[in-house]
């Protein structure tokens, strides 16, 4: 068998070992993948020597790309939340737009402006909400407004820095972060605006039946009203910024009820706090946005200067809001609040970082076994377009793991080593390889469940309203890149 040949099937031996580890074996990602990487090193030529420092060079180098944007982009989150921005500013777009534009304002504010609210945390911040809206809509508005927000949700997550997937992603293919939000934020906001067109067109011909699709209001678990919800919607709803200010049920003390506790006199009034000015309070997100995007356009018109580089800077623009979106949310929680729902934001990303930093490995390991320039005249035979064939590989990596996350971010570490030599532009793979990663989401993915749960669908209308819409944005956003990379 030549060299060649065993690097394939070394390689395809050690992803299909990650895929069955997840799958079947039921390892946590970052042991399956741990594995797999020291499986191809051991079998290749980087031998068992090499594959330690190979392991720890390519965690290191992805952890120094993206390590402290992405913990900077969630405590931005976190603190977005603390200070109600995200459920306050899609209210008051609606109220702009009117009742039949509800779906779409609310995937492309999703999709665009917070995109730094960790995927699970914005899942149960949103889905209050577009139940409530719900019923606006008629008869399937509980369907539309599923689709719409998983669409925005999701779409964001993958497209629009600094969504953590995004992030992730960019860092692995070494991306310019300015360029991840601009480009993909042309993809995001088209991609978004147009599944939910299709999936509302798509929903008139499907058999939706109320009593089948979806759950009694008086049986759905509803964030924060619910006190059995399942293990995983805890999770995500810690970041949620208004916990129940006593342990009775339903607030009792809070409105007055007299209950069987003594009353303690000693202990001061909680002082009211009023929100903060709706203007103020998306301020920060803007602030980095403008930055990041300053940051491209200075790059694409060789503006050099240093002050301009350092404000625009992903890690200085990132800072800046962060510490803005701080100070204006002391103005509305404790100082412990804020500690609280930090601490728990940045404890949900740890995963996403430990995973980015082993997809780095995998990466140099491709790389120093050789296979990354087998792989490279794979991809540059023209067989397929390369965008193509990066879209296929994210798309099987979904179907088989089940996570957008670790999809696109698996695939990026497998292309990282022969990105540079395919005839793309980096940011397009990388677009690419999220819009694959949106194929199919089903039954292994976390994400389905909590949107069943928090929505109130069946598993049946979880398909329909989760599985169908992220299947329509996955062949909808794909022609968009391969369109954009003809003006790029």
């Amino acid at each position: 068998m030549s060299h060649e040949a065993l690097l394939f099937l070394s390689t395809a031996v050690a992803i299909g070992g990650i895929v069955v580890a997840i799958t079947w074996l039921k390892l946590p990602p970052v042991l399956a993948l741990l594995f797999g990487t020291l499986f191809l090193g051991l079998t290749t030529s980087v031998g068992a020597k090499g594959t330690p420092d190979a392991v720890a060079d390519g965690f290191a180098d992805v952890m120094g790309e993206i390590g402290i944007l992405v913990s900077l982009g969630v405590m931005l989150g976190a603190l977005l939340t603390a200070a109600d921005t995200m459920q306050r500013l899609v209210e008051t777009t609606l109220k702009a737009f009117g009742r039949r534009s509800i779906p779409y304002v609310f995937a492309a504010t999703l999709s665009s402006l917070f995109t730094a609210i960790y995927s699970d945390v914005l899942l149960v911040l949103s889905a209050p909400l577009a139940r409530r809206l719900a019923p606006k809509l008629g008869e399937r508005g509980r369907a539309l407004m599923g689709g719409a927000l998983t669409a925005g949700i999701e779409v964001g997550l993958v497209f629009v820095a600094p969504g953590v997937a995004a992030v992730a992603i960019a860092g692995i293919l070494d991306v310019p972060l300015g360029q991840m939000f601009l480009l993909g934020l042309v993809v995001a906001l088209p991609t978004a605006l147009l599944t939910v067109l299709v999936f509302s067109v798509a929903l008139r011909w499907m058999t939706w039946d109320p009593a089948t699709d979806e759950i009694a209001d008086g049986e759905m678990v509803d964030a924060g009203d619910e006190p059995d919800a399942p293990a995983s919607v805890p999770a995500a709803r810690a970041a949620d910024p208004a916990p129940p200010v006593t342990p009775t049920p339903a607030g009792q003390a809070a409105v007055g009820t007299v209950t069987d506790a003594p009353a303690e006199p000693s202990q001061p009034p909680t002082p009211e706090r009023h929100p903060l000015p709706l203007a103020l309070a998306v301020s920060p997100v803007l602030l980095v946005l403008a930055l990041i995007a300053g940051g491209a356009l200075a790059d694409g018109l060789s503006l050099d200067a240093a002050p301009v580089g350092f404000l625009t800077d992903p890690v200085v623009a990132l800072l800046l809001g962060t510490t803005v979106a701080y100070v204006l949310a002391r103005r509305v929680r404790s100082r412990e609040e804020i500690g609280d729902v930090i601490g728990k934001s940045l404890a949900q990303c740890g995963s996403i970082l430990v995973l980015s930093g082993i997809s780095g490995s995998l990466g140099a390991i491709i790389e120093r076994s050789g296979m990354g320039r087998t792989l490279g005249d794979l991809f540059s035979s023209g067989v397929l377009p390369p965008l193509l064939l990066v879209w296929i590989m994210a798309a099987v990596l979904h179907i088989a793991l089940g996570s957008i996350s670790v999809a696109g971010i698996t695939a990026a570490g497998i292309l990282a080593p022969i990105a540079g030599h395919l005839d793309t532009p980096l940011v397009l793979v990388a677009l690419a390889a999220g819009s694959g990663a949106l194929f199919v989401p089903h039954v292994s993915s976390n994400f389905f469940w909590m949107f069943q749960s928090l929505l109130g669908f069946s598993t049946r209308g979880t398909i329909k309203t989760h599985t169908v819409p992220m299947t329509l944005a996955s062949l909808i956003s794909l022609p968009i890149i391969l369109t954009v990379a003809v003006f790029v």
